[in-house]
């Protein structure tokens, strides 16, 4: 009844929470990485750099 050629019928709860676990971990630290002094600094850079430029 539905399962595959493995004998598998999908992804049980659990290895869904440990997905979830690892994607919102990754979220996180992606996060951590872009509103961090270092990344911050070289985007506002970079943008008065656009703006000081000829028109």
């Amino acid at each position: 009844m539905g399962l595959d050629a493995d004998g598998d019928r999908g992804m049980s709860t659990a290895e869904y929470a440990v997905g979830t676990v690892a994607a919102v971990s990754f979220a996180v630290v992606l996060y951590k990485i872009v509103t961090g002094d270092t990344v911050t600094g070289a985007l506002e850079g970079l943008i008065e750099r656009s703006l000081d430029g000829p028109f």
